[in-house]
C-alpha cells in the first residue's frame, strides 16, 4: 500500500540572474513499510527534495500526497498536525541538535510539541526512546558535546521517532561517521524498522548503503529522474549511462565513506 506519493515535484531557489530549478519533475513513491533509496552525486538535488518532503521548503508545483492529503500546498496551520507524520534525520549529528539541552530535553521537546502533556510522562517517553536507540540511561543528563558522533545521531533518531512518525527521511543519515559507527546506525535502523514497520525515504550517494537498506532506489542528476527500480536490478544492470558511471566510481561499497564522485561523472553523457 502507498503510504507517499511524489508526483511532478519541482523546487526552485531565488537567484539574482532568476529561479534556479534544484528538484525538476520528479515523482515516485515509498510503500508503507518500505525503504527507497534516492542517490546521486553532490548537489544533484537530493538534499533538496528531502527538505520539500519534510515543508521546510515549499514547492514550486508537484504533489507531495501522505495517505492522499496533499503536503505540497496545505497552510501552515493546516499542516502541523501532519508534522509527526513524516520526520527527518539530518546529515550532521554534531549541528543537528541543540548543544544548550541535555539528550532528554531534546527528545522531549517534540512530545511536548506533540500534546503530551506532564513533564513526567515526557520524561518517562524520553527515557524509553533512548533506550530503543541503545543508549544507556546515564545518557538523559548529558549534552551533545559529551557524545560521539554516532551517539549523537542515535539521539537524533530518537527525537524523530518521538512522535511516532510512518516516514523517516534520512538525509545521508550516516555520512558524517566513521564506517564501523556507520554499520551500527544501520543496524539500528533495521532493527527499527523491524520492530515499528516504519517507512524509511535514504538520501544517500554512498551506493553501498544504498544497496543494505533500500529495495527501491530514484537516480537524480541535476535535479531530475534519469532512473527509477528496485535496488538489485538498477544496480546490478543500470540502464542509463549516468547510473553506470556512478556504479563504476563506487565499485568497492567498503571505500565509498564520504565519497562524492563528481569527477568521475563530468564526463557522463546527458
Amino acid at each position: 500500500m502507498t503510504l507517499l506519493s511524489v508526483q511532478d515535484l519541482v523546487v526552485e531557489y531565488p537567484t539574482p540572474s532568476g529561479p534556479f530549478r534544484a528538484v525538476d519533475q520528479v515523482s515516485f513513491e515509498v510503500e508503507r513499510g518500505g525503504s527507497l533509496a534516492v542517490v546521486g552525486e553532490s548537489g544533484c538535488g537530493k538534499s533538496t527534495l528531502a527538505r520539500a518532503l519534510v515543508r521546510l521548503l515549499k514547492p514550486r508545483s508537484g504533489r507531495i500526497l501522505l495517505d492522499g492529503t496533499d503536503l505540497a500546498t496545505l497552510p501552515e496551520r493546516r499542516l502541523r498536525p501532519l508534522r509527526r507524520r513524516v520526520q527527518m534525520v539530518f546529515q550532521d549529528p554534531y549541528g543537528s541538535l541543540d548543544p544548550h539541552l541535555t539528550a532528554e530535553q531534546i527528545v522531549a521537546e517534540p512530545l511536548r510539541l506533540a500534546g503530551v502533556s506532564g513533564r513526567t510522562e515526557r520524561a518517562r517517553r524520553a527515557a524509553e526512546l533512548i533506550d530503543q536507540v541503545g543508549l544507556p540511561k546515564t545518557a538523559l543528563a548529558r549534552r551533545p558535546a559529551d557524545f560521539s558522533g554516532g551517539q549523537r545521531q542515535r539521539i537524533g533518531i530518537a527525537r524523530a521517532l518521538a512522535s511516532r512518525p510512518d516516514l523517516l527521511v534520512c538525509d545521508e543519515a550516516t555520512s558524517a561517521l566513521d564506517v564501523s559507527v556507520q554499520a551500527q546506525v544501520l543496524d539500528l535502523l533495521r532493527e527499527l524498522q523491524a520492530e515499528t514497520g516504519i517507512a524509511y525515504l535514504f538520501i544517500a550517494h554512498n551506493l553501498g548503503v544504498v544497496r543494505e537498506m533500500s529495495t527501491d532506489v530514484v537516480v537524480m542528476r541535476a535535479g531530475r529522474t534519469v532512473e527509477t527500480g528496485p535496488t538489485r536490478t538498477v544496480l546490478a544492470a543500470p540502464a542509463d549511462p549516468y547510473t553506470r558511471a556512478l556504479r563504476r566510481a563506487a565499485l568497492d561499497p567498503t571505500a565509498m565513506h564520504g565519497l562524492k564522485p563528481r569527477h568521475v561523472l563530468e564526463g557522463t553523457p546527458s
